[in-house]
């Protein structure tokens, strides 16, 4: 029988083959056209704001619109080399989502530290 691993173990594994990203690194990303991806439930969003530029994607629809060859795909979906940071409330969703975008073959998926709560931190741009 095998053993079962938890969530902390599943993240800690998953996070071994990201490439996450601090905040002012994802900032500078997206400057330099890689695809911000806002996965946290509408609440959330309509309490804390929106990053500027940011693709809204409901977490339970991310696969088939960033799927290039998707027939749902969003028009950013462009390619499988598109550089994606995934951001959800504080880091950790959004650490399975990149693990899963990777799987579609997204292999520039990732995501960011601390999530939408450490980008509101450093001071980086929210829209209400």
């Amino acid at each position: 029988m095998s053993e079962r691993t938890g969530i902390d173990e599943l993240l800690e594994r998953i996070r071994e083959d990201l490439d996450r990203v601090e905040p002012k690194e994802a900032h500078a990303a997206a400057a330099d056209g890689a695809l911000l991806v806002d996965i946290r439930y509408a609440a959330l969003r309509e309490r804390d704001g929106l990053i500027p530029g940011a693709l809204v994607v409901e977490r339970n629809e991310l696969e088939w619109r960033l799927d290039p060859r998707g027939s749902h795909r969003a028009p950013e979906a462009v390619s499988h080399d598109l550089r994606v940071v995934v951001i959800c409330n504080e880091g950790y969703a959004s650490s399975l989502a990149a693990a899963s975008l990777r799987q579609l073959g997204l292999h520039r998926a990732t995501d960011l530290i601390g999530g939408f709560q450490a980008w509101k931190s450093a001071g980086l741009p929210v829209e209400q």
